[in-house]
Parts: C-alpha cells; structure tokens; sequence
C-alpha cells in the first residue's frame, strides 16, 4: 500500500526545465492539403502534348489554390517531362508557398521540415531533448533525421520515444 501523505503528486518529467518534448507534429503548419494529378491534363492519361497541356493550365481555376499546400503528383505511368513539373509550380507559385512533387506523406514532411527550419535550434543548447515517438500524421524518417541534423550541434542529450519509455541516442555529446 502506498501512502501519499497529503503530499501533492508531482510529474517531475512535466516540470523538468533540463528535459524538452520535442512532438514533431507541432511543426506541421496548419494548412489544407490538395492533390495536383497531371494524369488529367495528358493525352489518353499517358501523352504529354506540349501545346494541348499548355492550354489546359491556362485553363485552371489557380485561385483554387490559393492558401492550400498542394502535392504534384501522377497517377498514370506516363512519363512526364521535368518541364511540365517546373511549369505546374510556376502556375501554382503566385498562388501558394507550399507545394512540392510528391505523395501527400511528401509534403508533409516538407511543411514539418520548412517549419523546423524556422524555429531556432539555439533554445535546446544544453537541454535533453526528447523526441515524441507516437505521431497520427505518419511522421517520415526523412523527418526525424533532420531533426537529428538540426539539434544535435546543441542538445547535451537526444533521445526517442515517450518520457516513461524512451530510446537514448546521444548523452553527453556521445552516441548511446
């Protein structure tokens, strides 16, 4: 039996002003995410005609896409000239500071990445940084590692998983 004395129940790990919870899915920027399939603007859903495809961008209803953060992708198996991407973005541009070729889980972790790049590493220098381990958006590998790239020049102590559970990978500056 354990007796609590009236004494206040503290959650050391809450408190710790040393050890930092790091979710990376605060760093998703807020934002509606929408397709961009080029399989409608080809041929048959597998011919790129240069001028037909031209047209048909003209075409688009852009202001669609304002505010949104957009993934190009295919669904076809055509294949699809680098120009036609570059021209997609060139339309989409005016119109929205996220877009990229890609999945959805692509852009994801691109609007983690572009928002961790904003935030200053600086305010971990000397911390434990604890990085979440549970996610509901599928947070990618490509996201923790960058993660790593970004605050192991400043943290004394980076590890993974949850406070009560957690997966050390540097203490004091050396790999666990």
């Amino acid at each position: 039996m354990i007796e609590n004395n009236d004494k206040p129940i503290v959650n050391k790990v809450a408190a710790s002003t040393v050890l930092v919870t790091l979710d990376l899915e605060d760093f998703l920027i807020k934002i509606p995410r929408i397709p961009f399939d080029i399989k409608a603007f080809l041929y048959k859903d597998y011919v790129l005609k240069e001028q037909e495809f031209r047209e048909s961008l003209r075409n688009v209803t852009w202001n669609e896409y304002q505010g949104k953060a957009v993934y190009i992708f295919c669904s076809s198996d055509a294949i699809v000239p680098f120009w036609a991407y570059l021209l997609i973005a060139a339309y989409l541009h005016p119109h929205t500071q996220y877009y990229c070729f890609g999945k959805e889980s692509q852009l994801i972790s691109k609007l983690i990445t572009d928002c961790m790049h904003q935030s200053n590493p600086e305010q971990y220098r000397g911390k434990k940084v604890l990085i979440k381990g549970c996610s509901d958006n599928g947070i990618s590998e490509y996201v923790y590692v960058e993660a790593a790239r970004l605050l192991l020049p400043y943290v004394s102590s980076l590890m993974y998983g949850e406070a009560c559970s957690n997966v050390p990978v540097v203490k004091s500056g050396k790999i666990s």
